[in-house]
């Protein structure tokens, strides 16, 4: 699902930006990306929970836990996950390189790469590549730099907010790449694909920042589903500068939950704006399951619906029967009483007490479906838990270009 964003410039105060070709990709497009704090920026990240983690996950983790980093560099056309030591080399060795150049502490330079799997680092290109974007680093980089990390993204992901705080003009800002290989489970400090950078000039210090990650990933990154596949690069990082003229925001602070609710709203529209680009998704379906027993069951029950071949598929061809997800919902391992679930499509019951009645609202619940987005919520009646996913439908174009392209 192609779309166009607008396209204006970006700017946070206290980052610079850059993105350089530097001969990653066989296409010949920008391939590495250089973001640089003026001062050692507040940090929080995200990585992928799969047990095959990329090299640059490995050493990022290392790098993010104090809480403070000055660089992160990306390059995009390959992932550099599962080369072994060699890979792990890399990835420090990019640290390294952008330590020098940069005059900053090498644990405060993050890596992330994604791209093709099981393929070393080409380092000489990469060594020139990040010379070259220490040299172009600017303010005004941050779209430079977004085009550097996509792969088979079909568009440009970014969102921007600004809001007052304490008298204080603050800006969010974020980019993404990705497009399919999509269902993030990531976990937070210290608890291929997805790629997610958040930058803002409000001052929160680092367990504020962490808390606000926390908050804000299930119903976003998480909650993003194009696949079921959860890839060996997942990473998502959120830098604060604390250039905005405003007491430093704590755990404890009234403005924590006005930041953290900004936040949530700009790496929602991220989530979503990768399950739109879905390598080849017609339709957008946000997933609410309500009325279960525990936040577990209601998050298997949201999965099942959301990753099942046979729902994603019935999304595509715009069919209101709801047989495929009621079938999903009972072998999700989610406890309900099939006699009192209900569904509804938008706002339109189409499963009562069991009883399907799409043939009582066929019409009504096929223009629901026809329609690029709509929202499906299941009410299992069992309990007050809630779960929510972003998913998309399942195309031929998908089955077309991941049996052709080597991903």
């Amino acid at each position: 699902m192609r779309i166009e964003l607008p396209h204006y410039p970006v700017s946070i105060p206290g980052f610079q930006f850059a993105g350089v070709t530097a001969g990653i990709k066989e296409s010949g497009r920008p391939d590495l990306a250089l973001v640089y704090a003026d001062l050692p920026a507040t940090a929080a990240a995200a990585f992928t929970t799969n047990v095959v983690q990329a090299a640059p996950v490995v050493v990022a983790r290392q790098h993010a836990r104090s809480g403070r980093l000055r660089a992160i560099v990306v390059n995009s056309g390959n992932a550099n996950a599962f080369t072994g030591t060699t890979g792990l080399r890399a990835a420090r060795t990019m640290c390294r390189l952008v330590a020098r150049e940069l005059g900053v502490p090498l644990q405060q330079v993050l890596p992330c790469s994604t791209g093709r799997i099981g393929v070393p680092l080409p380092m000489e290109r990469i060594e020139a590549g990040i010379r070259s974007a220490c040299r172009q680093l600017s303010p005004e980089g941050f779209h430079d730099a977004l085009a550097a990390i996509l792969t088979t993204d079909a568009f440009p992901k970014f969102a921007v907010r600004t809001l007052t705080l304490a008298g204080a003009d603050i800006t969010i800002a974020g980019m993404a790449k990705g497009a399919g290989m999509i269902a993030p489970r990531l976990a937070v400090v210290p608890h291929a694909t997805l790629l997610a950078f958040l930058f803002t000039d409000a001052p929160l210090t680092p367990s504020a920042l962490q808390q606000v990650l926390q908050r804000t990933l299930p119903r976003s990154f998480n909650a993003a589903v194009v696949d079921g596949d959860t890839s060996t690069n997942d990473t998502v990082v959120f830098l604060a500068s604390g250039c905005a003229p405003m007491p430093p925001i704590t755990t404890r602070s009234q403005t924590l939950p006005l930041f953290a609710a900004a936040a949530e709203d700009v790496m929602q529209e991220l989530a979503r704006l990768v399950v739109r680009d879905g390598e080849g998704a017609t339709r957008v379906v946000d997933i609410t399951v309500r009325g279960a027993r525990t936040a577990t069951e209601a998050q298997r029950a949201a999965d099942a619906v959301a990753r099942s071949p046979l729902c994603k598929a019935a999304f595509h061809g715009a069919d209101p029967y709801m047989g495929r997800v009621v079938c999903a919902l009972g072998y999700s391992g989610a406890r309900f009483d099939p006699r009192r679930l209900r569904i509804y499509l938008d706002d339109l019951l189409v499963v009562d007490k069991g009883i399907e009645l799409v043939r009582e609202v066929e019409g009504q619940a096929e223009a629901v479906v026809r329609r690029p987005e709509f929202r499906l919520t299941i009410d299992l009646r069992a309990g007050s838990a809630e779960a929510f996913r972003i998913c998309s439908d399942l195309t031929e174009e998908y089955v077309r270009f991941n049996s052709a392209y080597r991903t």
